[in-house]
């Protein structure tokens, strides 16, 4: 009964645990967020796992087996554990196509290695609730569309369009090309938030909890944006600094 009870659990958190519960996922066609693999494993299934992920653009991380002992519900892993997605990815041309069709300049956020699932749960929630018509992660070093993230936005993941890319500054670089000005969020900003002007299209960046923006990422930004501290603290938490400048926007693109 606990082991029934544990597995439960598991799935209820979008674990799915061992070679061929696994296996079965990828052949289903289930949208797996992330496969972890134990590290220096030479298992020719493990091999085959790996390599089916990767064929279907799922991000595939070696790590430390104590990491999927300490991930593990049903102490049952055999060294492969599948963090599944709670929805398909969007494309960040069906998030601009987004735009497009309201008639309404782009607003989106671009989280820069956000790795808290809690943060960018509340992240999407607030940019459903704004009015963006998209989020934008990184493959690799962020936290992804996963049941945790899904239960912190309130259900906003099922309305958000939400795309992965590979690299964000190219993404940045791609985005200005396409006429979206790149608003970053960081203390030591030059632009103060309240004279930025993000009536237009606009990509608000949102850096990781503990280092904010990665360097590359600041440099292909177009404006860097402080927003006012009067206390003794300097920063905000990141899903913080994102509900300040979507809402920005919004009194802005109400005026």
């Amino acid at each position: 009964m606990r082991d029934e009870r544990k597995t439960i659990e598991a799935e209820a958190d979008g674990l799915i645990e061992g070679r061929n519960a696994v296996i079965e996922a990828l052949r289903a066609g289930t949208a797996i967020d992330k496969v972890y693999i134990a590290r220096g494993e030479t298992d020719a299934t493990l091999g085959h796992i790996a390599a089916s992920a990767r064929d279907r653009g799922v991000v595939v991380v070696e790590c430390d087996r104590r990491k999927l002992d300490g991930m593990s519900r049903t102490h049952s892993h055999q060294g492969v554990i599948a963090l599944a997605a709670v929805r398909e990815y969007a494309s960040v041309d069906g998030i601009l196509e987004t735009a497009r069709a309201k008639g309404e300049p782009p607003l989106i956020v671009v989280c820069d290695e956000l790795s808290d699932p809690h943060n960018l749960g509340a992240v999407i929630r607030t940019a459903e609730c704004a009015g963006a018509h998209g989020v934008i992660i990184p493959k690799r070093r962020s936290a992804g569309l996963t049941a945790v993230v899904a239960k912190t936005s309130a259900g906003a993941v099922s309305h958000m369009k939400v795309a992965r890319v590979p690299n964000i500054p190219s993404l940045l670089k791609d985005l200005k090309k396409q006429g979206v000005w790149v608003f970053g969020t960081a203390a030591n900003g030059t632009t103060g938030l309240y004279d930025t002007d993000l009536k237009g299209a606009a990509a608000i960046v949102i850096g990781s909890e503990g280092d904010g923006m990665t360097r590359l990422a600041a440099e292909n930004c177009d404006f860097l944006v402080s927003i006012p501290m009067r206390g003794k603290l300097n920063s905000l938490n990141a899903s913080a600094a994102a509900a300040i400048l979507l809402y920005e926007a919004v009194r802005q693109r109400m005026a």
